[in-house]
């Protein structure tokens, strides 16, 4: 089941009134930050992050970036024992990063996990509107594309894939979701074992694709919440013609395997 809600919009301090240790109603959250050559950004968005809830952690999955973003986590991770730094030795893509984040936090006893860019496109100051909302729900995803989502200072081509793909997904796939491609979003952590997200082998678009496809044939409480989404101000964007191209192919097999295995299901009872 999917839902879309929409609640109130706008920064906040934070909860007050919630354990220390955890999110009222979610319990212990850590926020994963993938991390490759944003030392323009990462300071940013972590301090941003640790204003907005302070009362979450947060994990910055770095790719061995040459730039020395992994050297800025290091000196953040020990100023603030909420913060934490995971370093990779290669740049094995966001899929691979998520992965190794939730790994880490599944280790560590979290309740929940949350997707975030580290470029400042998904904006700290909403995270309260996915945690309240994951405290009814087994997944939130932060959506551009229901009543009260928006995007600004997006380039109109990359607003025409995005919308696309996006129709693409909901046809192919049957899936009610408006916005499976974005990267804000939260889930329990009992979700990801049961999606099996470490055999996700997906990238960029497609990985988010996966997870919410996956969430929503186990039966999952699917809810969306409107997001702000923003352009990148720093830094490169690690948009690519063959990501694109992965998530176009990925769901189309999926949603081909997913009308044959109606079909099987069909005859079997007729049977």
């Amino acid at each position: 089941m999917t839902d879309a809600v929409n609640p109130q919009d706008g920064p906040v301090d934070g909860p007050v009134d919630g354990p220390v240790d955890g999110y009222p109603g979610v319990g212990r959250v850590l926020v994963v930050i993938p991390t490759y050559n944003e030392a323009d950004n990462v300071r940013i968005i972590v301090d941003r992050v640790r204003k907005a809830t302070p009362n979450v952690d947060v994990l910055v999955a770095d790719d061995g970036s040459p730039d020395g973003t992994g050297a800025i986590v290091d000196e953040l991770a020990a100023a603030d024992a909420q913060v934490h730094a995971l370093h990779r030795t290669a740049k094995e893509g966001l899929g691979a990063a998520y992965v190794a984040g939730f790994s880490w936090a599944r280790d560590r006893a979290y309740d929940a996990v949350v997707e975030m860019d580290a470029d400042g496109s998904h904006q700290p100051e909403q995270l309260h509107l996915l945690l309240d909302a994951l405290a009814e729900s087994d997944a939130v995803l932060g959506s551009r594309y229901v009543p009260g989502g928006k995007t600004v200072n997006w380039p109109v081509s990359r607003q025409l894939i995005s919308r696309i793909g996006n129709i693409y997904v909901r046809v192919v796939l049957g899936m009610p979701v408006r916005d499976a491609t974005g990267g804000y979003r939260a889930y329990r952590m009992p979700v990801l074992d049961k999606i099996e997200i470490d055999k996700v082998a997906s990238q960029g678009y497609c990985f988010q694709v996966e997870g919410s496809w996956k969430a929503h044939k186990s039966g999952c409480r699917l809810v969306e919440v409107p997001i702000t989404f923003v352009e990148r101000e720093r830094g490169q964007s690690k948009m690519s013609q063959k990501i694109v191209r992965e998530a176009l192919w990925r769901v189309t097999v999926w949603g081909a395997q997913a009308r044959v295995d109606a079909v099987r299901r069909l005859f079997r009872k007729r049977a």
